[in-house]
């Protein structure tokens, strides 16, 4: 009722979030496929329909909370069924709400030139959340219209807001147009150091499928554009990677822990602010689920084990470890 009718929009995204954080947090308790409910679909579509909300508003109100969101709300966590469940409710609300999402996309172009102002940078941030979700069912069906739009986008968009949002929409759908989008971005902005940076993230944070976001995340390390000199590119991939992407990171063969630690020691050595800070991705390996927990435990003390660790890092690795690593 809240999320069709309340008269403050406010309340209209706080009930969406609760209701999309009831629905993930049963589903991974119970270990049970997430299948949504007419009822909450519905209340979607009206909020998404409504011509009097911000487009900026919906655009935040239509989104799954984050995986880290939902890990802040279990006592145990584990960070692959939170991943399911998540992927399974974009892919839900993709498929349900499919014209819902076409006609979005179609209404809410910009007329005119590109324009600074917070309506335009509504509009534009609702139409492509709506080309993500469009190009996740299209990708599903095998259906190639969406995804090539979507490229065309990438390639002749007017500003740098609908371009990356184009090739968000590719890279999280795991469209096939997604790699040659990356190539092609990458080619056209190489010597603009912040855009790379964010061309990192973008692979760094796409949803894991299959292992291949990790994969490609550590073939990344190797790319002339990266390096551990960089900070902003240690940020962009490896704290993206840890920090921000929790099914990619943490695997249950326990790769992503021993990656995390051989760069955290290389990155301790070159600068330990910046490895401090990568550390702290294992805050709360505690209260993960097995087999993540013990192997968390044993790359953190394969860390700690280190001579030549820096103060700030170590302090860090010790605080993690808890009192008996003292």
């Amino acid at each position: 009722l809240l999320l069709q009718h309340d008269p403050d929009p406010f309340n209209r995204w706080e009930a969406s979030q609760r209701l999309a954080l009831s629905r993930l947090i049963n589903a991974v308790q119970d270990a049970q496929p997430l299948l949504l409910d007419s009822a909450f679909v519905e209340g979607l579509r009206t909020l998404l329909r409504d011509t009097k909300l911000d487009p900026a508003l919906k655009a935040l109100a239509l989104q799954p909370p984050s995986e880290a969101v939902v890990a802040e709300h279990l006592s145990v966590v584990d960070p692959a069924a939170i991943h399911t469940a998540r992927e399974a409710m974009r892919l839900q609300l993709a498929q349900t709400l499919r014209s819902d999402w076409q006609w979005a996309f179609e209404v809410h172009q910009p007329q005119g030139g590109y324009r600074p102002d917070g309506p335009a940078a509504g509009q534009r941030a609702f139409a492509n959340l709506a080309l993500a979700y469009l190009c996740l069912d299209a990708t599903e069906r095998g259906e190639p219209a969406w995804p090539g739009r979507a490229y065309q986008r990438v390639k002749d968009a007017s500003n740098m807001t609908d371009r990356q949002g184009a090739l968000v929409a590719l890279i999280h759908a795991h469209a096939e147009l997604a790699k040659p989008a990356l190539e092609y971005f990458f080619a056209a902005f190489a010597e603009e150091d912040l855009v790379v940076d964010k061309w990192l993230a973008l692979q760094a944070t796409a949803p894991e499928r299959d292992g291949q976001v990790f994969a490609r995340a550590k073939q990344l390390v190797r790319h002339p554009s990266f390096s551990l000199q960089k900070p902003n590119r240690v940020r962009s991939l490896l704290l993206a990677l840890a920090r921000s992407n929790p099914a990619a990171f943490h695997r249950t063969d326990a790769a992503g822990y021993v990656f995390w630690a051989e760069k955290l020691i290389e990155l301790d050595a070159l600068n330990p602010n910046m490895a401090a800070r990568l550390a702290r991705a294992l805050d709360r390996w505690a209260v993960l689920a097995e087999p993540y927990r013990s192997a968390a435990q044993a790359a953190l003390e394969r860390v700690a084990a280190r001579s030549e660790l820096s103060s700030a890092t170590r302090e860090i690795i010790q605080r993690a470890l808890g009192p008996a690593s003292a």
